[in-house]
């Protein structure tokens, strides 16, 4: 599976390039184009129970696009729902992506939804990680433009819980409040935060999903039945 990244960073297409026989699993929809002979199939990948976790608790699709590469190889290219960058990330072990930031991962990589903790749902990411766990690559998107935060032993860094898009195993993290005032808080504007301190890699998103849901909301007018 190798890789290459166009429109960056704000309207960003993966464009995945597959030998002959090899497969990727996608997000459902994800797929904008192939080349001739690439087979697209769907399946709830792990069973119907692992599916099921995947779309009620890590917010992905219920079933993943299988693309397959017929002879003489073939690509494949992907885009994300939302407009922003796409970025490869190598797994060796486990890296955590938020809530709908996978898009699409290497044949040796499996996809399931973790329990984070008490203080992953306190941060506003439903309490539930979509951990990819093995060897090979994933692709991550993102809502605007990533940046890479390489994190040295015992350095912190306080991030809005919906800036978050992935962080490797090595990272410890916990949640607080922008301001222990309440009233401080709605002044800001601001809710909670995630305190990540290395060694490790957090990959973060310059928007915010929840933000836009709910700038949408005051703006639509409301149905009438």
């Amino acid at each position: 599976m190798k890789t290459e990244v166009r429109h960056s960073p704000s309207f960003a297409v993966a464009r995945v390039h597959l030998a002959e026989g090899e497969s990727v699993q996608a997000e459902s929809g994800a797929m904008m184009a192939t080349a001739a002979g690439v087979a697209v199939g769907a399946k709830a990948e792990g069973g119907l129970i692992q599916g099921l976790k995947r779309s009620v608790l890590g917010g992905e699709s219920l079933f993943m696009t299988r693309l397959t590469a017929g002879s003489g190889g073939g690509w494949v290219d992907l885009a994300a729902r939302l407009p922003g960058d796409v970025t490869g990330i190598d797994v060796d072990g486990r890296v955590n992506l938020a809530r709908g930031a996978w898009l699409c991962s290497s044949d040796g990589v499996a996809i399931d939804t973790k329990w984070g903790g008490f203080k992953n749902l306190a941060g506003g990411e439903g309490g539930f990680l979509v951990r990819a766990e093995g060897k090979g690559q994933v692709l991550a998107s993102c809502y605007g433009a990533l940046d890479l935060v390489e994190l040295q032993p015992g350095e912190t860094i306080v991030l809005d819980s919906g800036h978050m898009v992935a962080f490797s195993d090595g990272l410890t993290y916990t949640t607080r409040k922008v301001s222990r005032s309440l009233v401080q808080s709605l002044k800001t504007g601001e809710g909670l935060v995630f305190e990540f301190t290395g060694p490790g890699r957090l990959w973060t998103q310059s928007r915010n999903p929840s933000e836009l849901i709910t700038w949408l909301t005051t703006k639509l007018p409301f149905s009438r039945s």
